[in-house]
């Protein structure tokens, strides 16, 4: 096995996790497998009690792990399915010392942090390097290691000591450290500074680690007497010092990394030269093209409890930049703090967008603001994605404006609510938080197998998507929705995906989500991609396309063609895909010609 070790100086935020996810995509396209691990210094077992303002959203993994959103990174560049192990965090090593202590492990020694919590981190970090997690049999190649913070916290030094030791332990040939640093560029004078990278690395030295390889941060490439300075005073030859400058988007980091020639650097150090080939990235060189060509835009309002902070919603927002690509649309995302829509003026707030989406987050602020969205989606005929809360916010508004519950409400809002229509699931715990949720992978079944969503995942009889919530809707109101969107139901079991359609308008609601597993390629994309092509009035071209789940080409559109044939009439469309899900669109209403699941619309909304 061998490792390569990204560590991060001067200061934080300078994409250590872009970086390592940017060199393991580079080492997979050289040929060799690639697993990934991200070190956590914090005392946290895992990411799942965290705010969201403080690190951003939660990552969830297949196995429920709650992890760090670095590997979501890792995951979308990687296309690999990470577990729990693979997220290493000082509360996850002093656990399991503590409990070999309890249990009698050490023999009555005293325990310490050398040897016993560095001999924990290193024997987790060969354990879980040798797990596959490309789907393939046997170890990966190559392990690359992301230890969160910077040189110099005092919560680093315990894994700093064990990576010393471990990099020793494994041999030369068998370990790489890429050391990510920043070097300002003074704007008064206009110079690039070297004096923090030299400290950092001077700092690193000094606790027994040398990097083979400097990643520079700054705003433009490097000089080349800024290299060569850099390689005498910190010891790295100027070969294998690389700049990561600003770009476009974080897709081109992998490719300036490969005309740096960085990987020639990793796999001399590594010795794996006469095992890897060059790197093959046409289709990512593509996509990235493509994504700084695209002009036409569509605007996507975000209505959420966290837009103050962007990485809140980061798997969100990469969801719908990869449909943006395969759409051949730009991206513009409209914020929209769903606590700003509560105040008295909320009637006079307009997006202007066509896409308002609901998402994660628990507590009751904001609530109102999102149930406004919800009824405006619903109302004006915009598409509508909500997620996980923002799929109970929306279930809420239909009982309360369609059923005339007009009390319906989330026991989580209101406790003593008397038409209770999302309620707190009973594997849940009120007393203790972190991992007591509904979490990972679970299975859900489509009853109806011609309807649409069924089509975007290949026609399927079942998906697996990831969940985290601790709330649900009321298994004993279902039959009351049923009874009144019978036709509009889109087949999934106990409303795991709830749809409200016609040919222009999308209105799903997801209690999983499979946002957080999307990457580009991947047929989980498909939910998305079809709820993007609405926003931009390509449904049917879309379902026309992708309608049998195969693969994406480079340039985003499906090799194989189905079945349906789309015709205009009016300001609508017709599809004529069979008899049980057939859509007649004429005027601004929706009449279904066939005998399944049609929907029947007259004005501008949906009416039942």
């Amino acid at each position: 096995m061998k490792y390569v070790l990204v560590t991060g100086g001067v200061v934080s935020g300078l994409g250590k996790g872009v970086t390592a996810s940017s060199i393991g995509l580079l080492l997979k396209a050289c040929g060799l497998r690639v697993t990934s691990i991200k070190i956590d210094p914090y005392l946290n077992t895992d990411a799942g009690t965290m705010s969201p303002f403080e690190h951003g959203e939660v990552f969830v993994l297949d196995d429920g792990g709650e992890v760090d959103l670095d590997l979501g990174n890792y995951e979308r560049f990687l296309d690999i399915k990470l577990t729990q192990d693979n997220n290493i965090t000082t509360g996850k090593i002093y656990q399991s010392v503590i409990d070999k202590e309890r249990k009698g492990v050490y023999l009555g020694k005293t325990v310490q942090v050398v040897p016993h919590i560095t001999d924990a981190i290193q024997e987790w970090i060969e354990r879980v390097a040798m797990v596959p997690v490309d789907g393939k049999e046997g170890p990966a190649d190559v392990c690359v290691i992301e230890l969160g913070g910077t040189i110099g916290d005092i919560e680093s030094m315990p894994f700093i000591e064990a990576l010393g030791q471990f990099s020793y332990r494994v041999g030369l040939g068998n370990f790489c450290l890429i050391h990510v640093s920043l070097v300002p560029v003074i704007n008064v004078v206009g110079e690039q500074k070297t004096k923090p990278t030299q400290h950092s690395v001077r700092g690193l030295r000094g606790l027994g680690l040398t990097p083979n390889i400097l990643a520079c941060r700054s705003s433009k490439e490097l000089d080349e007497n800024v290299k060569l300075k850099l390689s005498q005073f910190c010891h790295v030859l100027a070969e294998n010092i690389v700049t990561l400058c600003d770009v476009p988007n974080i897709w081109h980091i992998p490719l300036l990394l490969r005309d740096q020639k960085a990987h020639e650097s990793i796999l001399k150090v590594l010795n794996l030269q006469g095992i890897a080939r060059e790197p093959d990235l046409h289709e990512w060189t593509f996509r990235t093209k493509l994504c700084d060509m695209l002009h036409n835009p569509v605007r996507i309002a975000m209505v959420g409890k966290y837009t103050g902070l962007s990485d809140s919603y980061l798997s969100v927002l990469k969801a719908l930049l990869h449909a943006s690509v395969a759409c051949h649309r730009k991206l513009i995302v409209e914020w929209v703090a769903a606590g700003d829509l509560e105040d008295v003026t909320a009637k006079k707030v307009s997006t202007g967008s066509r896409w308002s989406s609901g998402s994660r987050g628990f507590g009751d602020r904001g609530v109102q603001g999102k149930i406004l969205a919800a009824k405006y989606a619903r109302e004006n005929r915009v598409p509508f994605l909500g997620i996980c809360l923002g799929m109970q916010i929306a279930v809420i508004e239909f009982a309360r404006s369609i059923l005339g519950l007009h009390d319906a409400n989330s026991t989580e809002f209101d406790p003593e609510t008397s038409n209770p229509c999302v309620l707190f699931m009973p594997e849940g715990s009120k007393t203790h938080m972190g991992g007591t949720m509904r979490l990972g992978s679970r299975r859900t079944y489509f009853k109806v197998p011609d309807c649409k969503s069924a089509k975007l995942y290949g026609n399927v009889s079942f998906v697996d998507e990831r969940h985290r919530h601790r709330y649900e809707v009321n298994p004993d109101m279902i039959s009351q929705f049923e009874n009144v969107v019978y036709h509009l139901l889109a087949g999934m079991k106990l409303v795991d995906v709830w749809r409200l359609l016609n040919c222009l308008v999308i209105h799903i609601l997801l209690e999983f989500s499979s946002i957080l597993s999307s990457s580009l390629g991947q047929e989980n994309l498909l939910l998305f991609l079809r709820t993007y092509s609405s926003s931009v009035w390509q449904l049917e071209v879309f379902l026309q396309n992708y309608g049998h789940g195969s693969q994406l080409l480079p340039n985003g559109i499906n090799n194989r063609k189905s079945t349906v044939k789309v015709y205009q009439n009016g300001d609508g469309f017709k599809s004529c895909n069979g008899s049980l899900n057939g859509v007649h669109s004429n005027g601004n209403g929706v009449h279904s010609n066939g005998n399944g699941n049609g929907v029947h619309s007259n004005g501008n909304g949906v009416h039942f």
